[in-house]
């Protein structure tokens, strides 16, 4: 064997395919170029949160719970934190459902062959839809502001802190959908549970209505809701409160959620498809 022939054998013996990052970063693009392919994503992404703010400021802006608000707080400035945090939640149930169909249309199988770690494929997933999610709340911040006169007391550096802690939640909670569909790996239960999970998590919350205007028990449950740290601790950075004794736990209930569903969804992203 000449020695250019022995040199291209050693190195593709010492190939064991390429670097975790560069692995994320390549599928990670798949992912957005995906999305963006499809303009229709996009225009839902952005006309159901502007409409969920429309809506729930006209029929709670004017309606005594409103009188619960921080003082010389407009309703608009309390609800804009839990729309935000309400569209992440709906953009990471979609995260799972994405990895389901990945599963079921031979993608992942054909990555499988390659020199591809399991957890590249599911940190490239939550990265796009992080991605994505940063993309359209910054668009929905600029229509509210333009169209809305979105102007909360923690002016623009509230309004960007407030949606990072918004992004940290969504990560979290794309991990647990994530979990979700790599042991279930079915389209409709999928959809069937996120939704079940949705509607309690942001209603029996601090979302819409001052926890305080909630009768009792649910006041008991929206306290232990996970969701209550994140949109009080955005709402009080947006609002220009002092968040201290807020940000912290809301960053440390959202990591610890992620550190657990994480290890859920690569252990049943290992199984046999």
């Amino acid at each position: 064997m000449s020695h250019s022939n022995q040199a291209t054998a050693d190195l593709a013996a010492r190939w064991n395919g390429s670097s975790a990052m560069t692995q994320v970063v390549v599928l990670t693009g798949r992912s957005m170029r995906a999305f963006l392919t499809d303009p229709g994503l996009v225009l839902v992404g952005l006309i159901q949160p502007m409409m969920a703010l429309f809506v729930f400021t006209q029929i709670f802006g004017n309606i005594p719970l409103a009188s619960g608000l921080p003082p010389g707080t407009e309703y608009l400035d309390f609800l804009m934190p839990a729309i935000l945090v309400n569209h992440v939640v709906q953009t990471s149930s979609q995260t799972g459902v994405g990895l389901v169909e990945d599963l079921r249309n031979g993608i992942v199988a054909r990555l499988r062959s390659m020199p591809i770690m399991p957890s590249s494929l599911l940190l490239a997933r939550s990265t796009s839809d992080l991605v994505r999610s940063a993309v359209q709340l910054v668009m929905i911040l600029v229509l509210a502001v333009v169209l809305l006169d979105y102007a909360p007391p923690g002016g623009l550096p509230g309004m960007v802190l407030s949606a990072l802690l918004t992004l940290g939640v969504g990560s979290a909670l794309s991990w647990v959908f994530l979990a979700m569909g790599a042991c279930m790996r079915s389209t409709e239960p999928m959809q069937n549970i996120s939704v079940l999970l949705m509607i309690p998590l942001m209603f029996i919350s601090s979302a819409f209505v001052p926890i305080e205007q909630l009768p009792d028990w649910l006041e008991v449950i929206a306290r232990l809701n996970p969701l209550t740290y994140a949109v009080d601790a955005s709402r009080a950075v947006a609002l220009g409160l002092d968040g201290n004794d807020l940000v912290g736990p809301s960053l440390l209930v959202s990591g610890l959620v992620a550190i657990v569903a994480a290890g859920i969804a690569v252990r049943g992203f290992r199984r046999p498809l």
